[in-house]
C-alpha cells in the first residue's frame, strides 16, 4: 500500500511540474502569447511608393517564421524615422503555425523625399523596414509632348523618378551590342534579359512602366499595347498550370539614358514578347527586333475576362496572303526546308540573314496578291506608335516589288483557301525584303495541347542600328 501511495505522489508531482511549465508560455487568463522565431524585414513588401507632401495610404507585409498559431491584437501607431510624417500600425490577426506575414497599415504625409524607416517589435523579435518617398510624378506633363518620341522619353524619365537609386542602376544600362542582343522568347526572366522585373515594382512604379509601353507600342485595337497586355494575360493563364509563367516576369530596361537629343533603346519583354525600339535625337530609327508568340493560340478566360486570341490578326493576315496566291505562284513560293522555330531566333549572337532570298518575288504576283503581302506586314508594323508605323510602312511599301515570300510544310494547304494554311506544327511562312523580315510558324504546344504561334520581325538594315 505504501508503495502505491509513493507512486501516486510521484505522478502528482510530475503533473504539477507539467502544469507549471505549461503556464510559463501562457497568460494568466489562459490565452497564449503570440511569438515568432524570426522577423524578416529585408523581405518586406510595400504596396507602393509614397510621394512627398501628398497624403499616403498603403500597406507593408513583413514575413516571419516560427509562428506559434496565437491570435494577436492591432498595434499602436509607430512613427517613421529618417523621413518623418508616416506611421505604421499592425493589423490584428492570427499567426500561422510556422511561416507567415504580418500586415502594417502605412498612413500619413511624408515631409521630405528619401526613406521612411519603421522599427517594429513583435513576438519577441525586432527589425526595421522602410518605405521609399519620391517626388510627384511628372507623367501628367508628358501629355504636352509634341512628338511620340518625346512623349516616350518624358514617360521614361517619369518612370525613373519613381525608382530608388539602386533600381535606376538596374534599368539604365550601357547601349552596346551585347546588351541589345539580350532578348528572348523563353520564360527565363532576368537570366536572359536586362532591367527590372515587373514583379519587383510597386503599383506606382508598374503603372509608370506600362505608361512608357503604351506610348511606344501604339493604340491600334488588337495590336500594340492591347496585344502586349493580352500576351501577358496568356502567360498568367499558363502560370495556372505550369511554373515560370507570369506577367510579373516581364522586364523593362533602357539602354542609354532616355533623352530627345541622344541615342537610347527601349527594351520591354518577357516570354513570348520582346520590343526593342531605338530613339535617336527624338526620332524612332529602329523598331526591331520584335518578337511575339502566344500560348494558347485561341480564346481563353482569365479572372473573368475572355481573350479571343492575341495573335489571330497576324495568323489571319498570313493565311490571307498565301490564300491569294494561284497554284502556280504557290509552287514557286514553296521551299523544301523544314523549320521548328523562326530562323532569326531571339537571343542569338551568331545567326545572320540568309544571303539568298527564297520563294517568289512579289513583283511577279498579281496586284491583288501584292496588296495582301503588304497587308500581311501590318499587324507587326502596327505594334508601334502611329507615326513610326506610317514611316516604316512607306519604307517597306517602296521596297515591296523586291520583296520575296516563301513558305514551308503546309502539306494540307489548298490554293485559294486561306484557312487551310498555317494549321499544323512546322507550318511556316516568311516575308523577306530589302529591309523587312517577318517569320511566322506553328509549333506544338509546350504547356497545353495543340499548337501555338511564334513570330519575329527583323530589319536587314536597322536591327541594333549603329551598334
Amino acid at each position: 500500500m505504501k508503495k502505491l501511495i509513493l507512486l501516486s505522489g510521484t505522478t502528482l508531482l510530475i503533473g504539477i511540474c507539467i502544469l507549471v511549465a505549461c503556464k510559463k508560455s501562457s497568460k494568466t487568463d489562459g490565452t497564449t502569447t503570440a511569438s515568432v522565431s524570426a522577423l524578416t524585414c529585408g523581405s518586406a513588401v510595400v504596396s507602393s511608393t509614397a510621394t512627398v507632401d501628398v497624403a499616403f495610404s498603403g500597406s507593408a507585409t513583413v514575413p516571419y517564421t516560427g509562428g506559434n498559431g496565437a491570435a494577436y491584437s492591432a498595434g499602436t501607431a509607430i512613427s517613421s524615422t529618417g523621413v518623418t510624417g508616416l506611421t505604421a500600425t499592425l493589423a490584428a490577426g492570427t499567426l500561422a503555425s510556422g511561416a507567415g506575414s504580418l500586415t502594417y497599415a502605412i498612413a500619413g504625409t511624408a515631409t521630405s523625399t528619401g526613406t521612411a524607416a519603421f522599427s517594429i517589435t513583435f513576438g519577441g523579435q525586432t527589425c526595421s523596414f522602410s518605405v521609399t518617398v519620391g517626388t510627384a510624378s511628372t507623367s501628367t506633363g508628358c501629355s504636352t509632348s509634341t512628338t511620340v518620341a518625346s512623349k516616350v522619353t518624358c514617360l521614361a524619365n517619369a518612370f525613373l523618378a519613381t525608382l530608388t537609386t539602386t533600381q535606376q542602376a538596374s534599368v539604365v544600362l550601357t547601349l552596346n551590342l551585347a546588351n541589345a542582343e539580350r532578348w528572348s522568347n523563353l520564360p527565363c526572366g532576368l537570366s536572359c534579359r536586362n532591367g527590372l522585373a515587373f514583379s519587383s515594382l510597386t503599383s506606382t512604379q508598374l503603372t509608370a512602366a506600362k505608361a512608357v509601353a503604351q506610348a511606344a507600342f501604339g493604340t491600334t485595337t488588337g495590336e500594340g499595347y492591347d496585344e502586349f497586355t493580352q500576351i501577358m494575360a496568356a502567360d498568367d493563364y499558363l502560370g495556372q498550370t505550369a511554373s515560370g509563367y507570369s506577367s510579373g516576369n516581364y522586364v523593362i530596361a533602357f539602354l542609354g539614358t532616355p533623352s530627345t537629343t541622344g541615342k537610347w533603346m527601349l527594351q520591354i519583354g518577357g516570354h513570348h514578347y520582346a520590343q526593342n525600339i531605338t530613339y535617336d535625337a527624338g526620332v524612332v530609327t529602329s523598331i526591331t527586333p520584335l518578337h511575339q508568340g502566344v500560348e494558347p493560340k485561341g480564346s481563353f478566360t482569365l479572372n473573368g475576362t475572355t481573350y479571343s486570341g492575341p495573335m489571330e490578326s497576324e495568323h489571319t493576315a498570313m493565311q490571307n496572303m498565301l490564300g491569294s496566291f494561284t497554284s502556280t505562284e504557290l509552287a514557286s513560293a514553296k521551299i523544301s526546308s523544314s523549320f521548328s522555330d523562326c530562323l532569326m531566333i531571339p537571343g542569338s549572337t551568331t545567326n545572320t540573314f540568309p544571303t539568298t532570298k527564297q520563294g517568289i518575288k512579289v513583283s511577279t504576283l498579281s496586284t491583288a496578291a501584292q496588296a495582301k503581302v503588304l497587308a500581311a506586314m501590318m499587324p507587326w508594323i502596327n505594334d508601334l506608335d502611329a507615326t513610326s508605323a506610317a514611316a516604316f510602312t512607306t519604307i517597306y511599301q517602296n521596297e515591296l516589288a523586291s520583296t520575296y515570300v516563301c513558305y514551308a510544310s503546309n502539306t494540307s494547304a489548298v490554293a485559294g483557301t486561306a484557312s487551310s494554311f498555317l494549321t499544323t506544327n512546322t507550318d511556316y511562312v516568311r516575308i523577306d525584303g530589302p529591309s523587312v523580315w517577318i517569320e511566322f510558324i506553328c509549333q506544338t504546344g509546350v504547356v497545353l495541347s495543340g499548337i501555338h504561334y511564334h513570330s519575329v520581325m527583323r530589319d536587314h538594315s536597322r536591327d541594333y542600328i549603329g551598334l
